[in-house]
């Protein structure tokens, strides 16, 4: 039987400030691009932020171990997550944050999607595939709906591209986490294997791309330390920690949130624009992230709405010595089953 709980008020206050950060994560690595790019600066606070785990784990007293054959997902999930943050930051070369926010955090339907096909608990139900179509029919708003008639929105639309398998790339980290000795590991070793993998993987391609170059101004120094020790480091620690207590196509219930802040970030600090499609695309991903993750309250939702229409269309019938009794309506029978009543 799975160990792994549904989302209560502490797990789901701490996603939202989760969510909060991720959001504004997109929007620092491109405030900051001029003075360096976002290679390098997803480089640098990975290998920051896996100084700091290492501390973390040797103040805790406990040690990786080879012997334990988990450096072989370890190496698996690290390569993944190096991916997405190549993808990342070659999409924010093209595309606005807010763009980069929305197609990055479809990840939770590419997580389900993986999860359906591996673990029994993580099945979906048929409102989750009602989620699933919405959100792959609001990608396609978002892609085609503001065509590519200029080469500035061809551009944009390949940047969009990147996010999206970015979003994939994570997804298929989660699932690699949950389908693997990791499931059981230390959330400080998981993390660990992805930031120094991720620190060699993305150093790598800034030397081989050419995107060493780093300007000490105060927004490239200050970005670069939100982005090691907050986001790569206490977010990052924050999300596997949660992962290892709670059901993952779950966890994601206020991701939606996520690109919500990234776009009204992108706005509000770098004047970024968007369109009506790319906002109507938007709204259909995020609703269908919404029932993927949140399927379970939003059946709450419509059941009680239910009870609610039956006991307000009941009849009260008078019974003997004063007492009353609720009957519900009659429903016609419309089947040809003797059971139906």
């Amino acid at each position: 039987m799975s160990s792994h709980k549904i989302l209560d008020q502490r797990a789901m206050g701490i996603m939202i400030v989760v969510c909060m950060i991720w959001g504004m994560q997109q929007v620092g690595l491109k405030a900051s691009a001029d003075d360096v790019s976002p290679t390098l600066q997803i480089a640098l606070r990975s290998g920051i932020a896996a100084g700091l785990v290492s501390m973390l784990i040797l103040w805790r007293g406990t040690r990786l171990s080879l012997r334990d054959g988990r450096w072989k997902p370890g190496i698996a999930v690290g390569l993944l997550f190096s991916l997405e943050y190549v993808l990342v930051a070659e999409g924010l070369r093209h595309t606005s944050a807010s763009h980069m926010a929305v197609f990055l955090y479809s990840a939770p339907i590419f997580a389900a999607l993986g999860l359906h096909r591996r673990l029994p608990e993580e099945r979906l139900q048929r409102l989750q595939w009602v989620g699933v179509a919405l959100a792959f029919c609001g990608i396609v708003v978002a892609f085609l709906g503001g065509g590519t008639s200029t080469a500035a929105a061809a551009n944009m639309l390949w940047g969009d591209f990147l996010g999206l398998l970015a979003g994939a790339a994570w997804g298929a980290t989660t699932v690699t986490i949950r389908t693997s000795t990791l499931a059981a590991a230390p959330a400080t070793h998981t993390l660990l294997y992805q930031l120094l993998v991720a620190c060699v993987v993305l150093l790598s391609t800034a030397l081989f791309l050419g995107q060493m170059q780093f300007d000490f101004t105060p927004l490239a120094l200050g970005n670069l330390a939100f982005q090691s020790l907050i986001v790569s480091f206490a977010s990052f620690l924050t999300w596997f920690w949660l992962l290892r207590r709670y059901l993952a196509s779950q966890l994601g219930v206020f991701t939606f949130l996520t690109p919500l802040f990234g776009v009204v970030f992108g706005i509000w600090l770098l004047n970024e624009s968007v369109d009506a499609y790319f906002l109507a695309g938007a709204v259909l991903v995020l609703l269908g992230i919404t029932l993927v993750n949140g399927h379970t309250g939003v059946r709450r939702l419509l059941q009680a709405g239910r009870r609610s229409r039956v006991l307000q269309s009941a009849t009260v019938l008078p019974l003997a010595g004063g007492e009353s009794r609720v009957c519900e309506p009659v429903v016609a029978c419309t089947s040809s089953s003797s059971n139906c009543h």
